[in-house]
């Protein structure tokens, strides 16, 4: 069984003609809703053998400020197609996944992950900024995803850690 742990990026900066959605950086709230995150994932003793996450500012720093905080140290990626993807694409970037890797940490936007979440639980939930959600997937290997879903064992959003 895999283990897909969905983070949606923490709040950023709001966007303006002279910056590029790309390049928009967490704000003040974003970085505690990371760091949050991050200690949450600590106490759940939650260990991750990959992260992937869209290579905009925000999420890199959001995986940053979570990893930091968990006091874990693992490989990450940057993938572009997680950027602004659909959750077809992102199902396409966990088929790929090595097959070793048993629980991996996805990293990224709305709408993409929200829908994501519901693909894979067939449940609807709503993700604010800075939300994590853990899907235990029924898939032995990562490229049966998109076939064999799985449940939500939990979702906790920042107001419930106390970041608002």
């Amino acid at each position: 069984m895999k283990t897909l742990v969905l983070l949606r990026h923490a709040k950023a900066e709001n966007g303006s003609a002279a910056l590029p959605d790309f390049d928009r950086a967490l704000n003040d709230r974003g970085r505690k809703e990371a760091r949050a995150a991050g200690t949450f994932i600590r106490k759940q003793n939650l260990a991750l053998d990959l992260v992937l996450t869209s290579p905009a500012k925000r999420t890199r720093e959001t995986t940053e400020f979570v990893l930091a905080s968990a006091d874990l140290a693992v490989e990450v990626r940057y993938e572009q197609r997680i950027y602004e993807a659909g959750p077809l694409r992102l199902l396409e970037a966990i088929a790929q996944i090595e097959d070793e890797r048993s629980t991996v940490l996805l990293v990224g936007h709305n709408p993409g992950m929200e829908e994501l979440l519901q693909l894979l639980t067939e449940g609807v939930e709503h993700m604010a900024t800075g939300t994590l959600a853990k899907i235990n997937l029924k898939a032995a290997i990562w490229s049966k995803v998109p076939d064999e879903k799985g449940s939500l064992d939990w979702i906790v959003k920042p107001k419930e850690l106390g970041e608002d």
